[in-house]
């Protein structure tokens, strides 16, 4: 009498396999493609394209859902999402090419059908810039079917040993063999290309390699007392690596500021174009000034303040001289971004927006728009803060609309007056009968803070102290000493600008212009 041979369990469920391997032919899809994008240079990736799709087709709201979810870890949840989907998508693939062949290996094809409209319909994107996809993708459906080849070998050899040229047990082990070193190469393969970009290396050998000239007109330094001694209040000053980061960049981009270039063109007398060396050879100026995003909620944290070193962009607009009832600049990013700003604004000697190469004393962190970015205080980054610029369009509103605006965002974006508690945080228990630091930071760039109150369980508003400020362009800290008896506490806080304006109570969301209303928190006492 003879026994049925036992075999691994994998064997009993062939549809796990299955999904295993379309996962694996996913990874060599990635990994040969991340390499081909990597041999042009850094363009073609299906990964940043099909991201950066996504961002672009996302309905109004869910630019800001994901800020509201994620803060700046946006990119790395989109990410995260992509590769879910991709997975699942994947290992479905596997099971229905082993059902029902070759409609597994048709749903790659149209993935990467899908992957090379994304990257052939990106800004700038150049004749080659597809065939890393379309290499990626005859890769996968090759490790697909090679795959599925051995795992049918290896399901044929258990159901019948006796006429199987190997045992089962071999052939189990080609397939894990083949499996398992296919997905490891293309894992390697993929991030060694992500990491190896030769336009990444080129653009960080170039900023370290940089020394930016002395400003010539510096900024006032900053008050000793613009800074208070109190734990858990934001620094006046924000160090580079924790200045907010909230773009459309999935990518951030790499660029040798020896092929830099600013084009200033569109409805002026004259078209100028400025190359770096050219720009560093002005007579730079250094201004604190800051920035804030309009996806920041009441209480966020989207907001931050640098010294900028730059060149005003109302010179660089008086050379190319304007022409007709043209009343916006777009400027456009590296990457495709843009935005609209009002021209009169960046036309106006009484705001400093920089054309800038400098943060914080050194060159501009490659996340934050090296080689050259916009900074105009005052206004929404959406509207102003153009990363990675390299083109200015003089034009109307009534012409062109920047990224945002047809996705829902207003088309002009004066920052609003805000205030927030850093300390105590909400939800944090304080020391009944022993005074307590109420502080924070208060902001309207361009107009500036000239008081603060705050008051506590709906009681009287009480003035906070204000620190100093370096100028208008800048928050201001601010502090309250308050003595709380035991039990719970709501805190209130709202600013008044230099020009009178009190911080409206209205609670309105950031689309489509910012946030409005009262940061509050609540605390315990005992």
């Amino acid at each position: 009498m003879s026994s049925q041979p036992t075999t691994a369990s994998t064997t009993r469920h062939p549809t796990l396999s299955a999904a295993g391997v379309g996962l694996v032919s996913a990874a060599a899809f990635l990994g040969i493609a991340e390499f081909g994008a990597l041999l042009l240079g850094g363009a073609g990736s299906p990964l940043v394209a099909v991201g950066s799709a996504v961002i672009d087709l996302a309905p109004a709201g869910a630019k800001d859902l994901m800020v509201a979810l994620f803060g700046t870890g946006d990119k790395v949840a989109l990410f995260a999402l992509m590769t879910v989907i991709v997975a699942a998508v994947s290992a479905g693939a596997g099971v229905l090419e082993r059902a029902r062949p070759p409609f597994g290996a048709l749903v790659f094809a149209a993935g990467g059908v899908l992957a090379l409209l994304a990257v052939t319909t990106r800004s700038g994107s150049g004749t080659l810039d597809g065939a890393p996809t379309v290499v990626g993708v005859a890769a996968a459906i090759i490790v697909l079917r090679l795959l599925l080849q051995r795992l049918r070998r290896w399901e044929a050899a258990a159901q019948v040993p006796s006429a199987a040229p190997r045992p089962a047990s071999t052939e189990r082990r080609a397939f894990l063999v083949w499996g398992v070193a296919t997905a490891a190469v293309a894992v390697v393969v993929g991030g060694a290309s992500r990491l190896g970009s030769s336009a990444m290396q080129a653009a960080a050998a170039a900023r370290r390699a940089i020394r930016l000239p002395a400003a010539a007109t510096a900024a006032p330094a900053v008050p000793a007392g613009a800074s208070l001694d109190v734990d858990g209040i934001s620094p006046y000053i924000t160090p580079n690596a924790d200045f907010y980061r909230i773009d459309t960049a999935l990518r951030v981009p790499n660029v040798d500021p020896a092929d830099w270039s600013l084009r200033i063109h569109g409805a002026v007398e004259r078209e100028v174009t400025l190359t770096w060396d050219e720009l560093l050879a002005l007579p730079l100026e250094e201004h604190v000034a800051t920035l804030s995003c309009v996806s920041n909620e009441v209480g966020g944290d989207l907001i931050g303040t640098a010294r900028w070193l730059g060149y005003p962009i109302r010179e660089l607009l008086a050379r190319a001289r304007p022409t007709g009832d043209a009343d916006m600049v777009l400027s456009r990013s590296i990457d495709g971004f843009s935005a609209g700003t009002p021209l009169d604004v960046l036309q106006d000697d009484g705001t400093a927006a920089l054309l800038a190469v400098g943060m914080n004393g050194e060159p501009l962190p490659t996340e934050h728009g090296f080689p050259v970015r916009m900074v105009v205080p005052g206004l929404y980054g959406y509207v102003s803060a153009t990363k990675w610029v390299t083109e200015l369009e003089v034009t109307r509103f009534a012409d062109a609309q920047g990224y945002w605006t047809p996705r829902g965002w207003s088309e002009r974006g004066p920052v609003k007056l805000e205030s927030r508690i850093d300390t105590p945080r909400a939800g944090s228990t304080v020391t009944a009968g022993k005074a307590v630091a109420i502080a924070g930071v208060a902001w309207q760039p361009h107009t500036g803070v000239k008081g603060v109150q705050v008051r506590v369980d709906g009681g009287d508003w009480q003035q906070a102290t204000l620190a100093d400020s370096a100028s208008a362009d800048t928050w201001r800290q601010w502090v309250l000493r308050w003595t709380p008896d035991s039990g719970s506490h709501r805190i209130e806080v709202r600013a008044t600008s230099a020009d009178g304006e009190v911080q409206t109570s209205v609670e309105r969301p950031p689309a489509p212009n910012g946030a409005t209303g009262w940061h509050t928190v609540e605390v315990s006492a005992r």
